[in-house]
């Protein structure tokens, strides 16, 4: 379905109920809570849960709504960024329009309607990004991304909170998974292995460099593979197999017209008192010191980009080597999502040092 051209085609008492639900204050959930409240899996803690994100996510959601509508640079024009409003506005609506959650049976129909709901907005990260592509091809090529403050900061709020709404949504899914894997609450691993979390994304980033290139370097991993911290996989799994892929990426195209053997990605894993850290380092040539401040920018990508807007937004299955503008950016939003951070290090001409810390509960 084509994006609605403008807010009028959304009734205006619609439009009303999402700007008095997006002034609502929002509740934080921390994984230690999540982890301890989803450990008992029982009739009642699903009904609260339900009931909690019936409310919640109509707040989450009407913000992201309501910020969509006003974004600077006449980004909230552009179709992309339309059909993502339509996805938030369409699923607010659903929301609210579901009545109170009194027992299982409305708490069965309200889990599959969030299900249904988190389909919806699977591809609203390249769909921002497209939106973000369309914008730039209408700016002068003399601006400086790096002033585009606004954008910016509204991006890292709008991606920050929908990882925040998916994770709600996915762990109060997953609690109704009737064969969960041992030492898992809902999408959390209560002894994640982030050695071998690190080995299964190395080998999925590794599969894309061998399928664009046709070889792809080794990723040589080192660290204690049976350490252990509650974290959740999927999350990191994102974030290494996004940093490896880009280490990946630099080393062959450095190496691919040279005698030379292309030298490994090397990723440690680190156990601290405090942090978990996993450091990246390749030797694919590093970037400029004036491109660093550009690294986490949501308008600047090394690569080509891989969208075509002339398509239905320009996405498919196929995972793409670079080119977005996002990986790292939103590696980091997942990083800090539970307290951690990711910085880079770079030496121009040999390689960066990529670090990216994530807090044990």
């Amino acid at each position: 379905m084509a994006a609605r051209k403008a807010c009028e085609s959304f009734s205006k008492s619609l439009l009303e109920e999402v700007h008095r639900w997006g002034c609502l204050k929002q509740t934080g959930v921390s994984l230690r809570y999540m982890m301890e409240f989803g450990s008992k899996r029982t009739d009642k803690n699903s009904l609260i849960s339900a009931q909690f994100l019936h409310k919640e996510l109509a707040i989450r959601i009407a913000r992201r709504a309501m910020e969509l509508e006003n974004l600077p640079y006449g980004l909230s024009l552009k179709p992309a960024i339309l059909k993502v409003r339509d996805w938030y506005m369409d699923s607010f609506r659903d929301l609210r329009a579901f009545p109170e959650i009194r027992d299982m049976t409305y708490e069965r129909e309200f889990t599959d309607m969030i299900k249904a709901i988190k389909v919806r907005h699977n591809n609203v990260v390249p769909t921002m990004a497209l939106g973000v592509q369309q914008l730039k091809k209408g700016m002068d090529p003399k601006i400086d991304y790096e002033d585009l403050d606004e954008i910016h900061q509204f991006l890292d709020r709008f991606y920050m909170s929908r990882i925040g709404i998916r994770m709600l949504i996915g762990q109060h899914l997953e609690l109704h998974n009737p064969n969960p894997q041992p030492h898992v609450v809902g999408y959390i691993h209560t002894k994640m292995s982030p050695v071998e979390v690190a080995r299964n994304a190395s080998e999925d980033a590794r599969a894309i460099c061998c399928r664009e290139y046709g070889s792809a370097p080794d990723v040589h991993i080192y660290g204690d593979p049976d350490f252990t911290f509650p974290y959740v996989a999927a999350h990191l799994h994102l974030m290494v197999f996004e940093l490896v892929k880009n280490s990946l990426r630099a080393v062959q195209e450095r190496f691919i017209d040279s005698d030379k053997v292309a030298p490994p990605v090397r990723l440690i894993v680190a156990d601290g008192i405090e942090d978990v850290t996993i450091k990246v380092s390749d030797e694919g040539g590093g970037i400029a010191r004036s491109g660093l401040p550009k690294i986490f920018t949501y308008l600047y990508s090394t690569a080509k980009n891989p969208l075509d807007e002339h398509s239905e937004f320009g996405i498919g299955d196929n995972v793409t080597m670079a080119g977005y503008g996002y990986g790292i950016p939103i590696s980091r939003l997942y990083a800090r999502y539970f307290g951690g951070d990711l910085q880079i290090i770079s030496m121009e001409g040999y390689g960066p040092d990529v670090m990216g810390t994530y807090k044990e509960t």
